[in-house]
């Protein structure tokens, strides 16, 4: 078994095609279909059901030598990584998934530190909505992600970051505003603007769901995952959005729009980091969590746990 046998085939599933895959590796697509099969003769059993001349999906054996494949490629890169770090370079890849709020209000001045601490690491950022964040920690694709607590399942680890408040954006001379412990009823009377319901946001589940076991009709005038965006049409009146925001990010939206608290009707949330269980950390890996959370970036893979636990 090789390196490059293990690499072709985990590019091939990752990215779904031989022609994307051989592009991925610097091989023809004739020379990656060979790896495979020699691959195959040598485990002596099929890892990919071949349909037709160009699609494929995995066998219950190729499924479980991709997960052999990811976690042995990830302990290559930690072991690169450490090597590294024992010749004195601080030199190595940080992969972060992150929605676009957090992006745009939360993390740019944890960036600019890092950045200025570890100068030779190369950044790579993804602005994704939560579910996709979950799979490329669980994938190894990213180091970290950043989601709301109550979206994590079980077989990743956390640490909670920054609380969120339940909020409805409005203009700040909207009736709402000054109305004391608004009603679901009340809220449902104005037009909505809220994340796509594909993308699977914390928020909109959150107040649908409430809204539908009431009984309350009510009306999406605009699908908007970009705060920035929704503010705009916010503020012309198109309608009122509801959103989880830390009181940094609260802090941050103009003044001409005002966020009104429904945490009478919902219980703040946590945004949390999250990793793979099985995740080796390094040194400059544990440096970003330091600047994140302020403390000692030797204590900080500790403080991880799993879902439900103390």
């Amino acid at each position: 078994m090789e390196w490059q046998q293990i690499i072709g085939f985990t590019n091939l599933i990752k990215l779904g095609s031989f022609t994307r895959a051989a592009r991925a590796t610097f091989r023809t697509q004739s020379a990656l279909s060979q790896q495979i099969k020699n691959l195959e003769a040598e485990l002596d059993i099929a890892l990919i059901e071949r349909i037709g001349k160009r699609n494929f999906r995995l066998t219950s054996a190729g499924e479980s030598f991709l997960q052999f494949s990811i976690d042995l490629l990830s302990r290559r890169d930690h072991l690169i990584e450490r090597l590294n770090e024992i010749k004195g370079y601080q030199v190595g890849r940080l992969r972060l998934a992150v929605p676009c709020t957090s992006l745009h209000y939360l993390l740019p001045d944890y960036i600019e530190k890092y950045k200025e601490k570890f100068p030779r690491v190369e950044l790579t950022i993804l602005d994704c909505p939560p579910h996709s964040i979950i799979e490329l920690v669980k994938q190894g694709e990213v180091d970290f992600g950043s989601v709301m607590e109550s979206v994590v399942s079980r077989d990743v680890l956390i640490r909670r970051w920054e609380k969120a408040d339940n909020v409805l954006l409005a203009p700040a001379n909207h009736p709402l505003v000054h109305a004391e412990n608004i009603t679901l009823e009340e809220v449902a009377q104005y037009p909505l603007i809220l994340p796509p319901k594909n993308l699977k946001y914390t928020a909109r589940k959150k107040l649908e769901e409430k809204l539908e076991k009431l009984g309350i009709k009510y009306r999406i005038a605009m699908e908007s995952s970009n705060l920035m965006l929704t503010a705009e049409y916010v503020k012309i009146g198109l309608g009122i959005s509801f959103l989880l925001a830390a009181q940094e990010v609260q802090a941050k939206i103009p003044k001409y729009l005002d966020c009104i608290s429904l945490n009478h009707y919902f219980k703040p949330e946590y945004g949390v980091w999250v990793m793979r269980k099985d995740k080796l950390l390094t040194s400059y890996e544990m440096g970003f969590l330091d600047i994140i959370y302020g403390g000692n970036h030797r204590q900080s893979e500790t403080k991880f746990r799993l879902l439900g636990s103390s």
